[in-house]
């Protein structure tokens, strides 16, 4: 299979991750790839949406908009770099965590470009958010620093990654947490500030190839459109019910993974994954349109959600 991209690494680099999947037991490569998750879109979307549907509506709010941030401007270096995966460089590195398990592992578009790890610099960008925003909680430190390391580890260990993608992704995303949250608070105005966003995150669109782009932009666009949206229209109140908590992170799961497939139906697979513009463009409206159903239109239910719990407490 043909590849677009560049390879360059420090040789200590190749030497380590050889060394490691070596010499770590399969146990061991089993339980540090679990760890990758902790980075993941699933974790990801459980967090914010337990945060934005249940706990604290504004946290919710600046945690996500954080990691999207993050997410977008991350395929944005990698794009420039086109640095390609370790496994392309050494027969010895195999790739132990798809990052689309429905592709070939060598089907870069799919699975993406390598600097900087997205898994790291989202991990940072996630949970140094939630420290950021609660800055007293000290085991949200504790777990701001851990968890991103152990992500990073992780990404190296299943031949993802290149140590230095991962030191620039954690550095990405100490950026995107510093940075983000200044900049709104100096531009009063809301519309100012998501134009400026997006203006910073558009150039993608005139030289991206990799789908995670396309993704994330369209997460982002769905997500600035639905928070002035929930305000003016829906409104929806914050609950500490432990059942309309599972109900409400469920049902936003439920409806994410669900209308994501559903909105693929219309369109042919091998449209979908060609890697034309009208693919990517696909793929971004599909993504705005999720994240703008699940962040402004889903919480509409709350109030029907909450009926069943009182009735069920009669």
């Amino acid at each position: 299979m043909a590849v677009a991209g560049n390879i360059f690494y420090f040789d200590w680099e190749i030497a380590l991750m050889e060394w490691l999947q070596a010499n770590l037991g399969p146990g061991a490569i089993s339980f540090l790839s679990l760890l990758s998750m902790f980075g993941e879109q699933l974790l990801m979307v459980v967090i914010i949406g337990f945060l934005y549907w249940s706990w604290d509506k504004e946290f919710g709010k600046f945690v996500g908009l954080n990691i999207l941030v993050a997410n977008v401007w991350n395929p944005l270096i990698k794009n420039v770099f086109l640095r390609l995966r370790p496994y392309f460089v050494s027969d010895k590195i195999d790739l132990l965590r798809l990052i689309d398990s429905s592709a070939d592992k060598y089907d870069v578009a799919a699975q993406g470009y390598s600097f900087p790890s997205g898994h790291s610099s989202g991990a940072v960008s996630l949970y140094g958010s939630l420290a950021a925003h609660e800055k007293k909680n000290w085991l949200l430190l504790v777990i701001a620093i851990l968890l991103p390391l152990l992500v990073g580890f992780s990404r190296v260990v299943v031949g993802a990654h290149y140590p230095t993608d991962v030191l620039a992704g954690w550095l990405l995303g100490l950026i995107v947490i510093l940075l983000i949250p200044r900049l709104q608070a100096r531009i009063k105005n809301r519309w100012l500030f998501y134009g400026l966003l997006l203006l910073l995150c558009l150039p993608g669109f005139f030289y991206c190839t990799s789908d995670d782009y396309f993704t994330s932009f369209g997460m982002l666009l769905g997500l600035i459109l639905a928070f002035p949206f929930e305000e003016k229209y829906v409104r929806f109140e914050n609950t500490r019910s432990p059942i309309r908590c599972i109900l409400r992170v469920v049902g936003g799961g439920a409806v994410y993974f669900g209308l994501n497939a559903a909105l693929k139906l219309p369109f042919p697979s091998a449209l979908l994954d060609s890697g034309t513009f009208a693919a990517h463009l696909i793929r971004t409206l599909r993504y705005t349109a999720v994240m703008f159903t699940v962040i402004a239109l889903y919480p509409m239910v709350f109030k029907l959600t909450d009926r069943i719990k009182v009735k069920s407490e009669k």
